[in-house]
Formats: structure tokens, sequence, C-alpha cells
């Protein structure tokens, strides 16, 4: 038997830091909602009770570093399986990006899994064993668009924003969660995201509130680590993006776009700059949508 489950990406419309805690994480309150650029994750039922999982992306770890990997290593665990599963990954969410890749990729398994192995889970269970792996993966579970509190794991569902195009561009750098993480001075966050604001502006679907009210208190961590992330959201605004921002902790921009004549415009302007340009639609409602 085989599932196919979609993956897919997620942004942030808000980040904010707003203490850090005494466990070493940081407490934290962002708007986040899922595009329609996404991994698929196809799952294999194995008898002989093995986990196994190749990835289209050769330099992605297929053991226990992969967080989808650890998903089903940890509902094999908690339920005492007998069966095993071999995963497939279809790598398309750049990898180490701000868009939680590795995270969907986790919830996938966990949703894809819960309906192979017949565990007959809630949504909810699959979202508290997700925090177990990692703090995205909660709300990747859900998908669709939520305010996410706590380190990441504590899911407030929103409605739909309203629709728009978003083109998400990857410079060739890396960047590390942790180190982002760990030069951000807490104490010292000048402008904190109008989180209120953003809310507003998706209840009532105001696109024009809603590029006003992007924010992310990591963005200026990160564009002092790489200047590249700069030159790209400088470019996205020249090019005439109606909200621009860097997800999580980078260093994938985005740029939010209502009209179609822009997006072409803006893409290629991208495309003369860097490789890794992606146009997506925001998915707005909840997606755990199989494949099969």
């Amino acid at each position: 038997m085989r599932i196919s489950v979609k993956a897919p990406a997620k942004i942030n419309l808000t980040l904010d830091v707003l203490a850090k805690r005494p466990d070493g994480y940081h407490e934290v309150e962002m708007v986040m909602t899922t595009v329609d650029l996404a991994d698929r994750v196809d799952l294999t039922l194995r008898e002989d009770g093995q986990i196994t999982l190749d990835c289209s992306a050769s330099f992605v770890p297929d053991d226990i570093r992969n967080h989808a990997y650890k998903a089903a290593v940890l509902l094999k665990e908690r339920y005492q399986v007998s069966q095993g599963v071999h995963l497939y990954i279809d790598k398309q969410i750049p990898v180490a990006a701000g868009l939680a890749g590795g995270s969907s990729d986790a919830a996938a398994t966990l949703r894809g899994l819960n309906q192979l192995w017949r565990l007959q889970l809630s949504q909810d269970q699959l979202a508290e064993l997700g925090a177990e792996i990692g703090s995205d993966v909660p709300f990747c579970v859900y998908g669709g668009t939520a305010l996410a509190k706590g380190r990441g794991e504590q899911i407030v569902h929103l409605g739909t924003p309203a629709a728009c195009w978003v083109i998400l561009a990857k410079p060739p750098v890396g960047v590390s969660t942790a180190d982002v993480y760990g030069q951000l001075r807490v104490d010292e966050i000048v402008s904190h995201p109008p989180t209120g604001q953003m809310l507003k502006a998706i209840e009532e679907q105001n696109f024009s509130l809603m590029c006003q009210s992007l924010g992310n208190v990591l963005e200026n961590v990160t564009l002092d680590m790489q200047p590249q992330v700069r030159q790209i959201k400088d470019l996205m605004v020249a090019s005439g993006a109606d909200g621009v921002l860097m997800s999580g902790s980078g260093p994938t921009v985005f740029a939010l776009v209502q009209k179609e004549a822009k997006v072409h415009r803006i893409y290629n302007a991208l495309r003369g700059f860097v490789k890794d340009v992606f146009v997506a639609r925001m998915l707005g409602a909840q997606d755990g949508e199989m494949l099969a």
C-alpha cells in the first residue's frame, strides 16, 4: 500500500520574539500561512518493520537527522507499530530557507502514517506529537493560516487571507536558525510587528492592510549576516511589490502581489540575480490533502 501527501511551504506574515524562556527557547508570536510551493512525501508500507528514506535532493539526510524520518520513528515507537515504511521525499521547497520544508515533510509523514498504519489519531494528537520534533511541525500538521505562540506549538486557527501571488527568492547562502536567534537581543528590539493589525487584515481580507502589517524581528539580524538578503528585498521593492518580508530566520524573501502583470516583472528581475525564484499562491485554508 502506498500513500502520497502534500507538504506545503509556509511563510511568516509576522514574526515577533517576546522573551527568552528558561528552557532556552524563545517566546514567539507569529502569523503563518501556507503557500502552494510544496514537497511530496510518498509513503510505502513495509511489512519488515524497517523505516527507510530516500529524497530527490541528494544532500538531504536519510536518517534520524531528517524530520520526516524522526516523525516515523516517533509514531512507530509511541504506538508500538510492528509495520515499517519507506519514505520518498520529492523536494521542491528549498532546504534551510525559512520556509519550514523539513517541518512540513514531518507533518505530512505524521498525517500519512496515521492513515497507512490505521492509528486513528486526531489532528490535535498529531500536532502534539509534532511539537516533539520541531517548533513549526504543529502548524504544518494543520496548514492554512494561524497565529502561533509559545515556542510555536500553541496554534490559533485564523481565516483565509486576501488572495494574492507570492514570489519567493532564496539566495545561495545558508542561514542557521540557531545562529540568528543567538545574535538576537530581545531587549534591544526597537520595532515589534503589529500582530493585532495583521489579525484584523486577515479577518477583513484586506490586502493593503496585510501588506502594511508585515514584520519580522529576525530580519535585521539576518540582513546584517547576509547582505544578499537585503539586495533581494530592495530589488523586490524597486520592482513594485506590494509587500516584502523575509520568512522565518531566512534567507528566503517573499513579495506579495495582487496584479499578475507585476508578478512577471518581479520574477524576471529576480531571475537575473538569483537562481531559486518561485511563484506561488497562498493556500489560506487548511489543506491536509492526500494525493493517493
